[in-house]
């Protein structure tokens, strides 16, 4: 007599690993929208989507799982902090971060959330995996799919990265104070004048 399957009051342990990796994963998110360092926010985002990598290596999907650590951990968060650091952004609490408008915010977040979970159940409320047949997360199935059907999004994907690369490079090289401070501190340690000093000259003469 074959052995009856796991009900809802019965999980499996993979079940109770997916729920409690999803209840970090879900806290480590919170955690990246509502720190005020921007760097802890990035450090954040990085333990959501590892959990996310978990997820996918739980449910079998192993290709997905380490694309989702070599694309997005290993190369977005890569980003983003190269981003920051290009542009001199402060490492400690920003109080530009914070627009004062959290109730707006947490009923689009809120809103925006709803919509997303209607739309996901209601496009699969039919659908049904084929256990007979290929891995849903395999090489092959995931290949497919991307190539054939989502080319053009993933490559609008990567002109969009590039994008937002360049622009922090644009951005870091723009002249401001923090340069000036420099070219003085150059200036004395190399014994000749400073910016200001040489202003002022200018502005006597």
């Amino acid at each position: 007599m074959a052995a009856e399957s796991a009900g809802f009051l019965s999980p499996t342990g993979v079940e109770i690993a997916f729920l409690m990796v999803g209840l970090v994963t879900l806290g480590a998110a919170v955690l990246t929208v509502t720190t005020r360092r921007l760097v802890h926010a990035a450090l954040w985002l990085v333990v959501a989507l590892g959990g996310l990598a978990v997820e996918y290596l739980l449910l079998t999907a192993e290709f997905i799982a380490w694309v989702q650590v070599l694309v997005y951990v290993g190369s977005v968060v890569v980003l983003l902090l190269f981003g920051l650091m290009l542009t001199r952004a402060p490492i400690g609490p920003s109080p530009d971060a914070d627009s004062g408008n959290r109730v707006a915010a947490l009923a689009v977040a809120l809103a925006s959330a709803a919509v997303l979970v209607w739309v996901v159940v209601d496009a699969f409320r039919t659908t049904w995996i084929d256990l007979g047949g290929p891995p849903a997360g395999s090489t092959g199935v995931t290949g497919a799919g991307l190539f054939r059907y989502w080319v053009l999004p993933f490559e609008a994907l990567s002109v969009l990265l590039l994008a937002a690369l360049v622009g922090a490079i644009v951005l870091s090289r723009r002249p401001g104070a923090s340069d000036r401070a420099a070219d003085s501190a150059s200036a004395r340690r190399a014994g000749g004048p400073s910016a200001e000093e040489r202003d002022g000259r200018g502005g006597a003469g």
